[in-house]
């Protein structure tokens, strides 16, 4: 990360506590799986639609900014021979190595996300299957800077198959050409007619990790498919997501949550 604005985001995520960010974002009321009015099993359903479409497969998935989250990989891993997770902090990075070597006695669980997975994809696969299926194919944990124009540095020997991203883009840069730039930046990391897969907050300006306080450039949907027409890409489903007051909790003041399916220009 470089310019004054960019450099500010980075000092402000030497705070991010993973287990408040996953305690406000991933447990009751917004990770509630009896109902899809529910900001996290809408997620879900958003991935698992994409990919049961079964145009999205090969080789290499890269998850660009991984966090200490694995929900969004979960109906990825049927379609992918390797994941490589990413992410700018080692903190971050040290949780999901945790998770997928076992370590992480008493840390958080998954357990409802993967079941929920499993279900709407409706193949009768065990949850436990799909969880080992996912340890074995996150391959790679790496570094990432996606202000960088090369973000993985010399760390990516091809370019992916596809792209998915979580709550990352808007969440570390300063405003909106940062953004713009990044998403170019990323999709370096893309082979052409690839498939990116993102997840992300709308008319969001802050969020609570812990004691750090995030910026957020504020997106609205047509902020979103703006910038990813602008950067060579092709719109193919585009979701949103009203947050309703019962699951604004005051951990940020997000107004809703979008879903893209871009396709690279081949």
């Amino acid at each position: 990360m470089s310019t004054p604005g960019v450099a500010a985001v980075a000092k402000s995520y030497q705070t991010f506590n993973p287990s408040a960010y996953l305690q406000n974002n991933y447990m009751p009321p917004r990770a509630n799986f009896t109902s899809e009015e529910f900001a996290v099993p809408w997620k879900l359903r958003c991935l698992a639609d994409s990919f049961a479409t079964g145009e999205i497969y090969g080789h290499t998935l890269i998850d660009v900014g991984t966090g200490p989250t694995i929900y969004q990989l979960l109906s990825a891993c049927d379609y992918f021979e390797e994941i490589v997770a990413t992410d700018y902090l080692e903190v971050n990075r040290e949780t999901i190595r945790r998770w997928v070597h076992g370590e992480d006695a008493g840390g958080f669980d998954w357990s409802p996300f993967i079941q929920h997975a499993c279900r709407i994809e409706g193949k009768g696969e065990p949850w436990k299957e799909k969880e080992q299926k996912l340890k074995r194919k996150l391959k790679k944990i790496l570094p990432i800077d996606v202000h960088q124009p090369n973000p993985l540095g010399s760390l990516l020997s091809r370019p992916a198959d596809a792209l998915v991203s979580a709550f990352c883009l808007e969440a570390v840069s300063p405003d909106r050409p940062s953004f713009d730039r990044a998403l170019l930046n990323v999709s370096t990391l893309l082979k052409p007619g690839g498939h990116f897969l993102m997840i992300g907050g709308l008319e969001e300006s802050f969020y609570l990790a812990g004691e750090a306080k995030l910026s957020v450039v504020p997106l609205g949907e047509a902020d979103v498919k703006e910038s990813f027409a602008r950067s060579g890409y092709h719109i193919r489903n585009f979701r949103s997501y009203v947050m309703p007051p019962s699951l604004k909790v005051g951990v940020d003041d997000v107004q809703g949550i979008f879903f893209i399916h871009a396709q690279k220009a081949a």
